[in-house]
C-alpha cells in the first residue's frame, strides 16, 4: 500500500512556522472527500507509525490532525505524543456530553486541542475552558461572523485564533488586525504589495549563472569566470562543495575544480538554492522551504515522466515559481529581470507547456486537491504510485537543505 499525504504550513503573526496540518488520501481512485473520516484519520496515524515518521513531514514541528468522534473515542490521539500533535476536532462532530468528556480527558493528559472550521453555536461555550485553538475559515466567514466569535471567547483569553484559507496578503492583514495568532493558507505565495525590488550586483551575477545553467550543455569556462569575479559567491561555492554530501578525492584548489566536483546537476541545484535564499533573506523561512519542496518535487516528477532531456529545467521552474512572492511583484515583471530559458518563462507566466503541467500537479498536491492532482497525473501518464513517493522525498530533501542554508 502506498501512503498518500500532504501538508500545509501554519505560521504565527511573524510568519514563523509553528506546525503543519497533515492532509490524507487513500490511493489514486479513493479520493479524500469520498473516504470515511474515521478511516482517513486511522490511516494517517497508521502511516505515521509504520510508513514514515511524523517528523519527516513536519520537520519536528507539531502535526495538526483531524479527529472524528469515533477516532477520539477509540483513543487514537494517545498513539501520538502530546508534544507532537494538535488534536483538531472536526466541524462535523456535534457537541455533546460524550465529546466534552473526551476533551476534558485529553486536556488533563496535556494535549493541545483545536476546534476545526469553527461555526459558532452557544453549546460550544462549555468546551472553551479546555480548547487551546479555534480555527476560522476566512473564505466561509465574513467579518461580522468572525467578530461574534471574538466576542464570545473574551472570557477565555487562553484561546488562540487561527485563520484558515488565508489566500491573500490582505486577508493576512485583516487577521492581524482582528487579533489572530496563527495563519494557515497560501497568503505568502502572492506578492505582499506591488512594488519593484532591484537586484543587487551579487544577485544579478546569480541570475546570470542561472541562465547559463538553464541549458543542457554547461559552458564551464563562462560559469567559472562569473564565480571568479564575485568573492561572496566563490566562498559559498567552496563551502558547499566541501560539505559532507560530496566525497572528494583531493583538496579543492580552484573554482573550476569545485565546479567539476559538484557536477552539472548539482551546480544547477546549488545556484537555484542560493539565489532563492539570497533574495528572500527578509522573507518567512517557510517560503524558502516551500520553494525547495516545489523544486525537488517538480524535478522528481520530470525524472519519473522521462519526457525532458534536462530535468534540471523542472527543478528551476519549481524553484522560481514563488519568485513573485519573494520579490513582491507579479511574475511577468520578475521574468523580465531574470535571463531564464523561454520554456521556463512560458511555464511561469503563461501556464503553458510540460513544465507548467508538472507545476500544476505540484500545486494541486500542496492544496490537497486530490481529484485535481489525479486528473493531471492521468493526463501526463505518470505512474500513480510515483507521485506520493516523489512528494515525501521532496519534503525530506527540502528539510535537509534548510539545515545547510539556514532555517
Amino acid at each position: 500500500m502506498y501512503f498518500y499525504a500532504a501538508r500545509q504550513p501554519i505560521l504565527d503573526r511573524d510568519k514563523k512556522l509553528i506546525g503543519y496540518e497533515l492532509l490524507f488520501r487513500d490511493g489514486v481512485d479513493n479520493v479524500f472527500p469520498d473516504i470515511d473520516g474515521d478511516e482517513a484519520t486511522s490511516r494517517l496515524i497508521e502511516g505515521s507509525q509504520f510508513n514514515f515518521g511524523l517528523e519527516d513531514l513536519t520537520d519536528n514541528k507539531p502535526a495538526y490532525i483531524n479527529f472524528t468522534l469515533e477516532t477520539l473515542q477509540k483513543g487514537y490521539p494517545a498513539l501520538l505524543g502530546k508534544d507532537h500533535v494538535v488534536v483538531e476536532i472536526l466541524e462535523t462532530i456535534q457537541p455533546g456530553k460524550r465529546l466534552l468528556a473526551i476533551v476534558k480527558d485529553l486536556k488533563e493528559k496535556g494535549y493541545t486541542l483545536a476546534l476545526d472550521d469553527y461555526m459558532h453555536q452557544p453549546v460550544w461555550r462549555h468546551f472553551y475552558p479546555y480548547i487551546d485553538i479555534i480555527k476560522i475559515d476566512f473564505l466561509k466567514n465574513d467579518t461580522a461572523a468572525i467578530e461574534t466569535v471574538i466576542e464570545e471567547i473574551k472570557p477565555h483569553p487562553h484561546i488562540k485564533l487561527l485563520a484558515e484559507k488565508v489566500e491573500t496578503y490582505e486577508k493576512y492583514q485583516q487577521g492581524l488586525e482582528l487579533g489572530f495568532s496563527y495563519f494557515q493558507g497560501f497568503f505568502f505565495s502572492k506578492p505582499e504589495m506591488v512594488q519593484s525590488k532591484t537586484l543587487p550586483p551579487s544577485e544579478m551575477a546569480l541570475a546570470e549563472l542561472l541562465y547559463e545553467t538553464s541549458s543542457v550543455d554547461l559552458n564551464l569556462k563562462k560559469i567559472t569566470q562569473v564565480f571568479e569575479r564575485d568573492v561572496n559567491l566563490s566562498y559559498k561555492l567552496l563551502r558547499y562543495s566541501n560539505s559532507a554530501a560530496f566525497k572528494r578525492r583531493a583538496e579543492i584548489s580552484t573554482i573550476k575544480q569545485a565546479l567539476i566536483v559538484l557536477g552539472n546537476e548539482e551546480i544547477k541545484r546549488f545556484l537555484s538554492l542560493l539565489f532563492a535564499a539570497q533574495v528572500a533573506a527578509d522573507k518567512p523561512a517557510e517560503l524558502i522551504r516551500l520553494s525547495l519542496t516545489r523544486a525537488r518535487f517538480t524535478e522528481l516528477l520530470a525524472i519519473n515522466h522521462n519526457k525532458l532531456k534536462d530535468t534540471g529545467m523542472a527543478f528551476l521552474t519549481g524553484m522560481m515559481s514563488l519568485m513573485d512572492a519573494i520579490l513582491d511583484e507579479d511574475m511577468v515583471n520578475v521574468m523580465k529581470k531574470l535571463p531564464l530559458s523561454n520554456d521556463i518563462k512560458t511555464a511561469l507566466v503563461d501556464d503553458e507547456g510540460l513544465l507548467a503541467m508538472y507545476l500544476r500537479l505540484v500545486k494541486q498536491y500542496e492544496q490537497a486537491n486530490w481529484q485535481g492532482a489525479k486528473n493531471i497525473q492521468l493526463e501526463l501518464g505518470l505512474p500513480a504510485e510515483k507521485v506520493p513517493d516523489a512528494y515525501h522525498d521532496a519534503v525530506s530533501w527540502a528539510n535537509e537543505q534548510m539545515m545547510v542554508f539556514g532555517d
